[in-house]
């Protein structure tokens, strides 16, 4: 009988650290008390081990007010802020083994909180990592796990709201709440923060339980993954058993199936695990005579190569026939030479095409298998709308094609970026990201789409770079775009305008003949509206009418460049951003019917200030009166 153990079963990396943590501080003590606040996981034999060792559980704050000296372990599902300030208070050693996806989500709410943002945690709200979670949240974060906790919610639609999830809550049944929130038309911002290991868990459980005759679930009952993984098995296989320690097996249920699943939750120990394991294989050759093993055509068998050919391999499958794989049936490329890549002694997972070939032996297909096996994982990534990564393998004038496990994808050129790409040779040979967006292996047609996943990340930083901009502050961003009107840069994230009239203090003709696409700038935030920001190169300090009474003194001498001129006089540029007038009556003492009769674009004068209006930015000059002005120099 075949015995399928999950190779995600058992501890999980936040659970491994928390009971190492435990254990070494056990080791480590030098006579004052080691506490753990809350069991440190939810599996009662662990617990019942450390108490063994010296460790205190504290199962409530009454107990926590009572320490007074020793080292406080903080659990892996954590605790609320107010319990840390507690602990510092009383001033004694605290050591947290809180799983660091779980210490992220609290960095995560309590930020959200203090922008002013609605906080809504997906999980169970008696669990203790939900109840933690909260408590870095403030106290008007909602807690959810269905859809009627949902309907009952009170946040105003003004509010931004950030939903985030306890990390052992079901992927799929987090999707669908999600989008049961997006239908109450809040502003929202999803972060999933379920752990990515749980989700693994739960893939492979379910894959199994489809698989297995009998699954069994192994786990303390208090145990959230746990659960979980029940009702995930549960749903896929109608002999699915939950037990927490070997004991609670009843082996007469489990002596009719022919193949037996196993995983176990993310607290359960790997002993237990293995003491399930071996006694469920040990049962099942007692109870059933594996020496004549049966096989289907159809059915995914082991086997170990005991002979391999330029163009076929042959292995031993455990059946009174060995199994054939011929080169065809390896791989596409005919040109292989199975030696080169097959060895004797190999272990090979195959599939049965035909039990009897004609001449007594197994006929076996390898390449069907992982085709099959590809298609599957492709499947979930598009069901669970996962973010692959693949190496662009081919250019199409339609698009860019992936490999992903053997399988071809297709990347259309409007799903490739969030922008027109007219060149797509750029991405050839390049890792990418991207979701699935179209699945379908009859046709053999599978769409990717890397577009959805570069708007999520824009609108993202957009979203973080409009939490903190202000009017007035100065920021560096990359000129992106340059037009007859102005230049827009990209602020990381965001597109902010750079008209043409606040280019410069001065008169820009053309924006560009000032800037390039690629040109690092430090602008000015102007104005924000809505999602659109406004900037600015005049700066205050370089305003050149800031110190005007100074620079521009009536009765002084200035040199300027004659700008522009009309009929009743020139205008003159005494300073980027500063013209004053001088009118045609005060050119010369000599009679002038136009100024272009004696002066020229371009054309550098000098002239006296013979008036400053600093209100209304107006100065005027006169060259008539430094022409009666040198006859008494001259004396």
């Amino acid at each position: 009988m075949k015995v399928i153990l999950a190779k995600t079963a058992g501890f999980c990396f936040g659970v491994q650290r928390a009971v190492d943590t435990v254990y070494q501080e056990l080791s480590r003590q030098d006579g004052g008390p080691i506490y753990t606040y809350g069991p440190i996981i939810h599996n009662e034999e662990v617990i019942k081990d450390m108490k063994k060792h010296g460790a205190v559980v504290l199962r409530s704050e009454e107990e926590l007010d009572a320490v007074t000296d020793g080292t406080v372990i903080i659990r892996s599902h954590g605790v609320e802020k107010r319990i840390y300030d507690k602990l510092e208070e009383k001033h004694v050693s605290i050591v947290d083994a809180t799983c660091p996806y779980v210490k992220k989500i609290h960095k995560i709410v309590q930020k959200e909180s203090s922008l002013g943002n609605a906080v809504i945690i997906v999980g169970n709200p008696k669990h203790p990592e939900v109840q933690g979670i909260r408590g870095w949240a403030g106290k008007e974060a909602a807690i959810v796990q269905n859809a009627e906790d949902i309907e009952k919610l009170s946040i105003k639609n003004d509010k931004k709201v950030c939903v985030v999830a306890q990390t052992t809550f079901n992927y799929k049944k987090f999707q669908d709440l999600v989008e049961i929130i997006r239908e109450k038309s809040y502003d929202i911002i999803v972060l999933n923060t379920i752990c990515n290991a749980t989700k693994e868990r739960q893939t492979e459980a379910r894959r199994i339980a489809e698989e297995a005759d009998a699954m069994i679930v192994i786990g303390d009952k208090h145990s959230s993954n746990t659960q979980k993984l029940f009702e995930i098995c549960a749903k896929a296989c109608d002999d699915t058993y939950y037990i927490q320690t070997l004991d609670d097996l009843n082996w007469n249920q489990l002596g009719s199936v022919e193949t037996v699943g196993i995983t176990a939750g993310a607290s359960t120990p790997n002993k237990i695990i293995e003491e399930v394991q071996k006694m469920s294989e040990l049962s099942f050759e007692q109870m059933l005579d594996e020496s004549f093993k049966t096989i289907h055509n159809g059915e995914v068998v082991e086997g170990t190569v005991i002979d391999v050919k330029p163009d076929e391999i042959i292995l031993n499958i455990g059946y009174k026939a060995d199994g054939i794989i011929t080169k065809n049936e390896y791989s596409n490329d005919s040109s292989l030479d199975l030696t080169t890549v097959v060895s004797v002694g190999d272990a090979m997972t195959v599939k049965v095409l035909k039990v009897n070939d004609g001449e007594g032996q197994v006929l076996l297909t390898y390449k069907r298998l992982a085709a099959e096996k590809s298609n599957e994982r492709l499947k979930e990534a598009f069901e669970n709308k996962e973010v692959l990564k693949a190496t662009v393998t081919q250019i199409l004038g339609g698009g860019l094609c992936a490999e992903v496990e053997g399988v071809r994808v297709f990347i259309p050129a409007s799903l490739v970026s969030d922008s027109y790409e007219k060149d797509l040779s750029k991405y050839d040979g390049k890792e990418i990201e991207f979701v699935i967006s179209e699945f379908n292996p009859r046709r053999n047609r599978v769409i990717g789409d890397r577009r959805q996943l570069l708007v999520a990340e824009r609108a993202e930083k957009q979203r973080e770079l409009f939490a903190r901009l202000q009017v007035g502050d100065t920021i560096e961003g990359v000129v992106k775009n340059v037009t007859d009107f102005g230049a827009f840069v990209d602020l990381g994230g965001v597109d902010g305008l750079l008209h043409i009239s606040e280019m410069s203090w001065g008169r820009v003709e053309n924006p560009k003949k000032v800037f390039k696409v690629g040109d690092n700038l430090k602008v000015l935030v102007k104005d924000i509206n809505d999602t659109k920001v406004a900037l600015s190169l005049k700066f205050p300090e370089t305003n050149p009418w800031a110190h005007a009474s100074e620079d521009f003194a009536v009765g002084s001498v200035i040199t300027g460049r004659v700008a522009r001129m009309t009929d009743f006089g020139a205008f003159v540029e005494l300073a980027p951003g500063v013209d004053a007038l001088l009118h045609v009556s005060q050119i010369s003492r000599a009679h002038v019917d136009k100024p272009s009769d004696v002066l020229s674009i371009g054309q550098e004068i000098q002239a006296k200030i013979v008036d400053l209006n600093e209100a209304d930015k107006k100065i005027s000059l006169s060259m008539k009166a430094i022409e009666m002005a040198e006859p008494a120099d001259a004396q």
